[in-house]
């Protein structure tokens, strides 16, 4: 009933482990809370992840830096190690070409998110704007919003795929200014932020969506990076 699915899975091991151990009564009541407490953190952190919806789970030990001598390898590990983007609720963008790790490298960032505590969840820019587009329809888009609000780390990959319709623009505007400096959201996109305004068809708004997002993130430009498709291991 009070679900120590542990405890109900080992009882006859810690027994026989108490009496071959001539454990004292707290001493053992400790080791099963604490055995019972590393189960149930292991089971949240395989359900964050499950509920993150990752196509595939690349992790920064697997990414080919080696591939990449035009990408900052340095600043990428200084700020994955020190892991203050989250407590800040910093940004992260990865801008470039198809196939140059943007999507791995974000992926990365996002599992370790997961890792450290935190709900987190993968959307392609073009799945992104059908769930707006249809939030639009059943007028269902505040609901929509705060979904995708209560993720502290959010991953939007593949920004500029698609053409944005005013009415989405918009939606996406709000979700973004509505996370700023509360939440923390990676993007990668293949345009630059000059050319932003090419899909979203908003010029004022997409001069306000790069203000807001550049003003607390941090920049990745992968240019001139080379392709790497085919050669990214995921877990």
């Amino acid at each position: 009933y009070v679900r120590l699915w542990g405890l109900l899975a080992n009882w006859d091991g810690y027994i026989e482990m108490a009496r071959k151990g001539n454990f004292s009564h707290p001493r053992l009541l400790s080791h099963i809370i604490e055995e019972e407490y590393k189960l149930k953190k292991e089971n949240s952190r395989k359900m964050r992840l499950s509920r993150a919806k990752i196509p595939e789970q690349f992790v920064i030990e697997t990414f080919p830096f080696d591939r990449q001598p035009k990408l900052n390898k340095k600043k990428v590990l200084s700020i994955y190690d020190s892991f203050d983007y989250m407590g800040k609720s910093q940004n992260i963008i990865w801008v470039g070409p198809p196939g140059t790790g943007k999507t791995g490298l974000a992926t990365a960032f996002l599992i370790q998110a997961i890792h450290h505590g935190y709900s987190g969840r993968f959307v392609a820019f073009p799945e992104l704007i059908e769930l707006l587009y249809q939030a639009v329809a059943d007028h269902s888009h505040d609901a929509v919003i705060n979904k995708f609000l209560a993720y502290d780390c959010l991953l939007i990959d593949e920004l500029g795929y698609v053409e944005v319709e005013p009415m989405q623009v918009g939606l996406f505007f709000t979700l973004l200014h509505r996370r700023h400096k509360k939440k923390s959201t990676l993007i990668t996109s293949n345009l630059g932020f000059q050319q932003w305004a090419t899909f979203l068809k908003n010029n004022a708004l997409t001069l306000a969506l790069v203000d807001r997002l550049t003003e607390n993130s941090l920049v990745f430009n992968m240019k001139e990076c080379v392709s790497l498709r085919g050669k990214l291991s995921a877990l």
